[in-house]
């Protein structure tokens, strides 16, 4: 018995954005390396690209993300 089954058939209601397509699909019929989800609505995955933007862009100016110089000291020494 598989340890994890694979699926290839979707859930209903359940929503990706495919990488390699670029397009909004219903139901995993790509990889997981190739896209994003799974999503409530179509509408949300067609925002897929723009919400990983934002979160790349919020994660990069958070200060609890980036680790502190060796020493303890600061980068202006």
């Amino acid at each position: 018995m598989a340890l994890f089954k694979k699926r290839t058939v979707g859930k209903p209601g359940e929503w990706y954005y495919c990488l390699e397509h670029k397009k909004v699909e219903e139901g995993p019929d790509c990889p997981g390396k190739d896209r994003f989800g799974p999503y409530a609505s179509p509408e949300e995955a067609r925002r897929a690209m723009e919400t990983a933007a934002e979160r790349n862009l919020q994660w990069e100016n958070d200060p609890r993300w980036h680790d502190a110089p060796a020493g303890g000291g600061t980068d202006e020494d």
